[in-house]
């Protein structure tokens, strides 16, 4: 399995009033090609850090973050930029989108801001479409973004974050904001991208999320104190349930 993303000794410390905060601590991580790994832990205890400092979101504070053979801790903001928009999507539990944009227009968006794209925006708009087909919301691409639910708002994000075919995708609490219904839709669209060889990394306090993922994280105190192998989910409920069941016994050996 190549490796999409390591750290080694990634650190980060913030100072708040002239006090040290320790964020994140000697963290050393592994995320394989076709992966989806969940990150899970107490409030404050860095996760969300964790992925923004993987992504270049953040800069670290020490240490090395390899993301696809680039040292991303040596590039410049312009370079990691392009890197994001390149090579990275994003999704978080705030549906960020422009105002102004329609639905479709807003998931075109980056593959219009790529350099690395050279297709007519006819072309790009096409693919734009046939991802909202993909995810079952191809009948609101001319919708403003006030006029779709929050589950079709949250699948269109994760349209966006494919329209560059990224690498990797980071998901902060996708499903944090959605009722369970449109939480378990958002989940299947991921899983259907990751099992299509799309590597996720998903922050996320619901074990239920975290219990279709193949690999789960457990952070404390900005370390990972735990890591528990979960292996792929073909999406059966009898394995779901089976999987739930094993994840909540390790979480609460974890003190969760």
């Amino acid at each position: 399995m190549n490796t999409v993303l390591q750290t080694k000794g990634l650190c980060k410390t913030y100072i708040v009033n002239k006090r040290q905060n320790n964020v994140l601590k000697n963290i050393d991580l592994t995320i394989g090609e076709g992966e989806m790994v969940a990150v899970m832990g107490p409030s404050g205890s860095g996760k969300s850090t964790l992925l923004y400092c993987v992504s270049g979101m953040d800069r670290v504070t020490s240490g090395e973050v390899t993301f696809n053979g680039k040292d991303t801790t040596k590039l410049r903001e312009k370079e990691l930029a392009k890197l994001r928009l390149d090579e990275m999507g994003f999704i978080f539990q705030q549906m960020y989108m422009m105002k102004n944009l329609s639905v479709l227009d807003n998931i075109i968006l980056p593959a219009v801001k790529s350099k690395k794209n050279s297709e007519s925006r006819r072309q790009t708009e096409e693919r734009g479409r046939a991802l909202m087909h993909r995810l079952g919301i191809d009948d609101v691409g001319g919708n403003d973004i006030n006029e779709v639910s929050g589950g079709q708002l949250q699948r269109a994000c994760i349209a966006r974050s494919m329209i560059n075919s990224p690498k990797m995708i980071f998901a902060d609490e996708p499903t944090g904001a959605l009722n369970r219904a449109s939480s378990d839709e958002v989940m299947n669209e991921l899983l259907s991208l990751n099992r299509d060889g799309t590597t996720v990394m998903c922050v996320t306090h619901d074990p239920k999320v975290a219990a279709k993922c193949s690999r789960v994280l457990y952070l404390v105190d900005g370390k990972i104190v735990g890591e528990k192998e979960m292996g792929s989910f073909d999406g059966g409920d009898k394995e779901l349930r089976d999987r739930e069941r094993t994840l909540n016994n390790w979480l609460m050996e974890q003190g969760w």
